[in-house]
C-alpha cells in the first residue's frame, strides 16, 4: 500500500501534536518537516521520524514525492505558505484560522481551484467523534430547537509583547487564536446569525486579550461566545434546547464528552479518544485525496467563507485592524 507523504511547515507546538498523532492514521507517513531553522527542522524530524528536515520551506515543496502539506505556521503567513504550496501542486491542509480576512481566505480558495488541487481549512473540531454525535443529536431535532448557546475559551497567559498570541504583527489576541472556538460551535449548530454584537479589552500591543460576542438570531434565540487570554474560564459549552441541555465538557474544542440533560435524568456520552484528537482530520484528508477531491465534502470552502466572514464582522466591531 502506497502511504501519503505528508509534509509539515512550521514546527511550533501545534505542529508536535498533529506529527503525533498522524503516527495513528492508516495510510500516512510523515516524510519531509520544514523550518527556516535547520537544525530545528533536523532535531523535529529526529524525534518525530520524519523522512528529510529542510532549513526552508520552498526546498521542502521542491521535493517531488511530498503529497500534502500541513501548515502551522502563525496566522499571517497562512496566505503566503498556502499560495506557495499550491504552486508546487501539493494539496495543504492549513491551520485555522484559515488567514487574516476573508479577502485572504478568498485568494487561497482562488488559487487552489485554478491549480486543481485539494485544500482545506484545519479545523480539527469539525472531525472529533463527540462533535459529530453532538451536531447529529442537535440537528435531529430530538431535543427541539436551540434556545441559547454560551461558549467560552479562556487562559491566563504571561504577556511578551513578541508572543504569537500578542504581537499584532503576527496576527496576535484571543478571537483568531482561541475565540475561533465558540464562533464554529455557533456557526455549525445554529449557521449565521443576523446581528452580531462584540466587546473587547484592548491590550497594549493593540490586540483583544478579552473578547464578548453575543450572535443574535430569530425567535430570540442567542449565542454568548467569550474568549480571553487574562483568565482561566471552564472552556465548556452549554447548548440549551426546549427539551434538553447539553454540556460539551472541558475543553470542548478537544476531544471530550457530551452530558445530555433531559426529564431529569442525565447521560454522560464518552467517545475513547486517546489521541490529541488531530488523527481525525489527517484520515479525512488522506480520504478526500484518495476519492480525488480537491475540496472537503465537511469542512467546505462555504464553512471557511462564514467562519472568516464572521470574525471579520466581530473584529469590526471591536476595531481590531491588522
Amino acid at each position: 500500500m502506497n502511504k501519503t507523504k505528508w509534509g509539515v511547515i512550521g514546527l511550533g507546538k501545534i505542529a508536535v501534536k498533529f506529527c503525533t498523532d498522524l503516527k495513528v492514521v492508516e495510510g500516512a507517513e510523515l516524510y519531509a518537516v520544514a523550518s527556516r531553522n535547520l537544525q530545528k527542522a533536523e532535531e523535529f524530524a529526529k524525534e518525530h521520524n520524519a523522512t528529510k528536515a529542510f532549513g526552508a520551506y520552498e526546498e521542502m515543496l521542491q521535493d517531488k514525492n511530498v503529497e500534502v502539506v500541513y501548515i502551522a505556521t502563525p496566522h499571517v503567513f497562512h496566505l503566503e505558505h498556502t499560495l506557495l504550496s499550491l504552486s508546487y501542486k501539493k494539496a495543504v491542509l492549513c491551520e485555522k484560522p484559515f488567514a487574516i480576512n476573508k479577502s485572504q481566505v478568498q485568494e487561497m480558495i482562488a488559487a487552489a481551484k485554478k491549480e486543481n488541487v485539494f485544500l482545506m481549512e484545519a479545523m480539527w473540531t469539525e472531525f472529533l467523534p463527540h462533535f459529530e454525535a453532538l451536531k447529529e443529536i442537535v440537528h435531529s431535532g430530538k431535543y427541539g430547537a436551540i434556545k441559547n448557546i454560551r461558549a467560552d475559551f479562556g487562559f491566563v497567559t504571561k504577556f511578551d509583547a513578541d508572543s504569537r498570541l500578542f504581537n499584532k504583527a503576527l496576527g496576535g489576541g484571543s478571537l483568531l487564536d482561541i475565540g475561533v472556538y465558540p464562533v464554529f460551535l455557533a456557526l455549525s449548530l445554529l449557521g449565521d446569525p443576523h446581528k452580531i454584537s462584540a466587546l473587547a479589552s484592548i491590550g497594549k500591543t493593540g490586540v483583544d486579550e478579552d473578547c464578548d460576542i453575543t450572535f443574535e438570531y430569530p425567535e430570540n434565540v442567542l449565542a454568548h461566545l467569550h474568549s480571553t487570554v487574562q483568565k482561566n474560564t471552564p472552556t465548556t459549552a452549554n447548548i440549551q434546547l426546549e427539551k434538553a441541555k447539553i454540556i460539551v465538557h472541558t475543553r470542548f474544542h478537544e476531544p471530550s464528552s457530551l452530558t445530555i440533560i433531559s426529564e431529569g435524568k442525565e447521560i454522560t456520552k464518552e467517545f475513547g479518544v486517546t489521541t490529541h484528537g488531530y488523527n481525525f482530520e489527517a484520515a479525512h484528508v488522506q480520504e478526500m485525496l484518495k476519492q480525488g477531491r480537491t475540496e472537503s465534502d465537511k469542512m467546505t470552502f462555504r464553512k471557511s467563507l462564514q467562519l472568516i466572514e464572521l470574525l471579520d464582522k466581530v473584529r469590526a466591531d471591536i476595531q481590531l485592524e491588522y
